[in-house]
């Protein structure tokens, strides 16, 4: 039976695909194709997955109601990874209202098409760091209070949480939400800070640099984030009541955000024109994952470190997306 994956496009929801696909599953993969950052990016992605005779692709809003059943219904999908999601903090200030009907709506609509699906086995879902808000203590736990959001979107991902744990109590759907901590590598996101940073540093111009970089991150290479996801997604929570759990996603190191600058002048071979700013009020000084419990339950350990991880994604951008760029 094929696994579903939303936000097949996007960039996580591409390496799970990917994954899933080499290890011999069926995928199907669904996408809205939204313009939230450049298109041919998420095409490029797209390509890639459909070289594999095993992936399947639809074009579909899974926030509008029933569209989930009426294209996928009946192709017999009991495993569900549900990627797809409105990205951004600092967006998310701009545009509540997308942020409501792509997280909130669009999760619903899954739980929904969950339910209705004879024999369902698990629903992985993504959640978010966010969610700690602006909690002091550190490491953030899986049992740390997530009631004091700092942003729409980390208000979004909670109620994504609250409505699984809902479901999975009402109508027994089992789940796992993962609380993903700032993922990067190659195929990522624009509107990410490690990508801006390149971006402008291989131009030449200047990158916003908040709270004098006194900032720290949990960055977790995307090659972790898929094995997490992956062997989450093969043991669901069935003997647990209800059948609803969440874990930490994270790199358990968190760097400091000047370090952070200071190795990718590094691997650039550019120095940064850092132009000071404060920090904005949707933002949080650190993040930092507890890994204990996906350890324990898993045996998983992040392995990529940020030098390596970095690495990576800068020489996939020169090599691939800067000649990809040429021909735009």
């Amino acid at each position: 039976m094929p696994i579903l994956v939303t936000g097949a496009a996007g960039f996580i929801g591409s390496h799970v695909c990917h994954h899933l696909l080499n290890r011999g599953e069926a995928v199907v993969g669904v996408d809205n194709m939204n313009d939230y950052y450049d298109l041919t990016l998420k095409k490029g992605r797209l390509a890639r997955l459909q070289t594999h005779k095993a992936f399947s692709f639809r074009q579909i809003d899974i926030a509008e109601q029933g569209a989930l059943a009426a294209a996928l219904g009946g192709q017999g999908i009991v495993r569900i990874v549900h990627l797809a999601a409105q990205a951004g903090v600092r967006h998310s200030l701009d545009n509540p209202r997308l942020y409501v009907r792509s997280n909130v709506v669009g999760h619903l609509e899954v739980l929904e098409f969950c339910r209705a699906q004879p024999g369902f086995e698990h629903l992985v879902y993504a959640s978010s760091s966010s969610v700690y808000g602006g909690n002091r203590k550190v490491p953030f736990s899986e049992t740390d209070q997530v009631d004091r959001p700092v942003s729409l979107y980390a208000a979004t991902k909670k109620t994504d949480e609250l409505m699984s744990h809902t479901y999975a109590h009402l109508f027994g759907v089992p789940q796992t939400g993962l609380r993903f901590f700032t993922v990067y590598g190659p195929w990522g996101r624009p509107d990410m800070a490690y990508w801006i940073f390149t971006k402008a540093m291989l131009e030449g111009k200047p990158i916003r640099v908040f709270n004098d970089g006194e900032m720290w991150r949990d960055f977790t290479y995307v090659d972790d984030v898929v094995r997490a996801v992956v062997a989450v997604l093969d043991k669901p929570p069935m003997d647990e009541v209800p059948p609803s759990r969440v874990y930490n996603v994270g790199n358990n190191r968190p760097v400091r955000l000047g370090d952070f600058i200071d190795t990718l002048e590094k691997l650039l071979g550019v120095k940064a024109i850092r132009q000071s700013e404060p920090m904005q009020s949707s933002d949080v000084e650190r993040t930092y994952a507890d890994m204990t419990a996906l350890e324990r339950d898993f045996g998983f350990k992040p392995s990529v470190s940020i030098e390596d991880g970095l690495k990576k994604f800068v020489d996939w951008y020169r090599s691939e997306w800067a000649a990809e760029a040429t021909t735009r």
